[in-house]
């Protein structure tokens, strides 16, 4: 099943999307919103598959992207991995460091903020493109209720979607915010979901319980960046996440749960964010070569499967000054 959220206030508006992402039907009568959707979804969920099922036979109305918003545009909780080895090895030997001696024994995980997701198509405004702008290239789980102290073989079962995720960064302020012990802050501001909503049944072959295999293809600055495979090259997988942060905690739904930028040990597929590239250049050159993102520059990331469908639509934005700066200013 697919579902998106029309623009409309705080929360959007629930919609069922087809599966070849052409066609949508109102979900109003079901869930009115994707967290009432999450809070209830053994109830909701045949009532919402009935929709979906409807949909691919008979068709419904024209779908147009422009009209969807995040699909969850506020959580109840986001936390981020670092779960792809060759990102976090290349950008901590860019600095010198190296790996925590514990890497490979338990996923390293920040919470980032969980409300004001963007839309595929936001603009992204900052203070400055000074701050040294970049994008990640993610895919998330959104889980329905995690009990504290669920298996990392259990903690998959919670899942209820998947959707992709750029989680924007600010490289020139993380290094100083990590250097400090106490975690990104300031250094990761609002992050932006993929328009569509996957369930892993409708992943078939995609998802094999674990991680979500196929291509994420990147672009910057119109200039392809990227063509990774997903479903390799880590160590964790979404049930390491989970577990770990919830030896703690229970998860309430609606929390999101991302690997962190995908990545490959083949670098000659590219790289899920600039950063990596920097770094990697760093690495072999001395230096990096490759240009943060500036004002008015745009990225692109989405995931195909074998087939070369796209599977959750696609994450496209430029960068502006934040009106508020602007205002200062004058």
């Amino acid at each position: 099943m697919k579902l998106a959220s029309l623009k409309h206030g705080r929360d959007g508006r629930l919609i069922v999307v087809s599966r070849d992402l052409k066609f949508y039907a109102s979900a109003e009568s079901v869930a009115p919103t994707m967290q009432y959707a999450l809070d209830n979804w053994d109830a909701v969920f045949p009532g919402l598959n009935q929709i979906y099922e409807e949909l691919n036979r008979v068709g419904g109305d024209a779908l147009d992207q422009n009209k969807l918003g995040a699909p969850l545009p506020r959580s109840y909780q986001y936390l981020d991995g670092a779960a792809y080895v060759s990102h976090i090895k290349r950008n901590r030997a860019a600095r010198g460091e190296s790996l925590p001696s514990d890497f490979l024994e338990k996923p390293m995980v920040y919470q980032g903020i969980s409300h004001g997701f963007m839309g595929w198509n936001e603009t992204v405004h900052l203070p400055s493109d000074d701050l040294g702008i970049d994008f990640e290239a993610e895919i998330a789980a959104v889980t329905g209720d995690v009990p504290m102290g669920v298996s990392a073989e259990d903690a998959t079962k919670h899942i209820r979607l998947f959707v992709l995720l750029n989680d924007i960064s600010l490289r020139a302020i993380i290094p100083g915010e990590l250097k400090r012990t106490f975690g990104f802050l300031t250094g990761k501001p609002a992050s932006s979901l993929g328009p569509i909503a996957v369930t892993p049944d409708e992943l078939g072959q995609l998802w094999d319980g674990r991680l979500v295999s196929g291509t994420m293809r990147t672009w910057v600055r119109g200039e392809k960046f990227g063509e990774i495979e997903t479903g390799q090259d880590t160590p964790f997988h979404y049930g390491h996440l989970i577990a770990h942060v919830a030896q703690t905690r229970a998860f309430e739904p609606g929390s999101l749960v991302g690997l962190g930028t995908v990545s490959n040990e083949d670098s000659s597929r590219g790289f899920g964010c600039v950063g990596e590239a920097r770094a990697l250049e760093t690495i072999e050159q001395g230096s990096p070569k490759t240009p943060l993102l500036k004002f008015g520059e745009r990225v692109r990331m989405e995931h195909f499967d074998r087939d070369g469908n796209s599977v959750f639509g696609a994450i496209e934005q430029t960068f502006a000054v934040a009106a508020e700066v602007t205002k200062s200013a004058a």
